[in-house]
């Protein structure tokens, strides 16, 4: 996962040389799959906040896009932890266009971003 971590460390810090400059939305739109029922979920979480897919906690630190294509490769810092829990099951970076990069590792649910709110 580390390694997982710093390659996506190095694609973010690319793609934002390669787009000039990227900016922070006001929040994010992420999406919840429960792999039992097959059931999707959307939610927006603004930056700073919590909210809750499915079992899941997830706080939103920053979601960011390139400032030339603001529906393109969002990036997303956020923390997942099973609701009554305390230890986390992800922190770091996820990018919308490679989920599988830094994924969250769960046996039932899966979460991804799907793009950042913009004002």
């Amino acid at each position: 996962m580390i390694r997982a971590a710093a390659l996506a460390l190095g694609l973010l810090t690319q793609g934002a040389m390669a787009q000039d400059a990227v900016t922070s939305g006001t929040g994010g739109v992420l999406r919840g799959l429960d792999k039992v029922n097959g059931q999707t979920v959307d939610v927006d979480i603004r930056n700073g906040e919590t909210g809750q897919l499915f079992g899941l906690d997830v706080a939103l630190g920053d979601c960011r896009f390139p400032v030339e294509n603001p529906t393109g490769d969002a990036f997303a810092y956020l923390t997942i932890w099973e609701t009554g829990k305390s230890e986390a099951l992800f922190d770091g970076w996820m990018i919308a266009s490679s989920p599988a990069l830094n994924a969250l590792d769960h046996a039932r649910y899966d979460v991804w971003v799907i793009r950042c709110m913009t004002p």
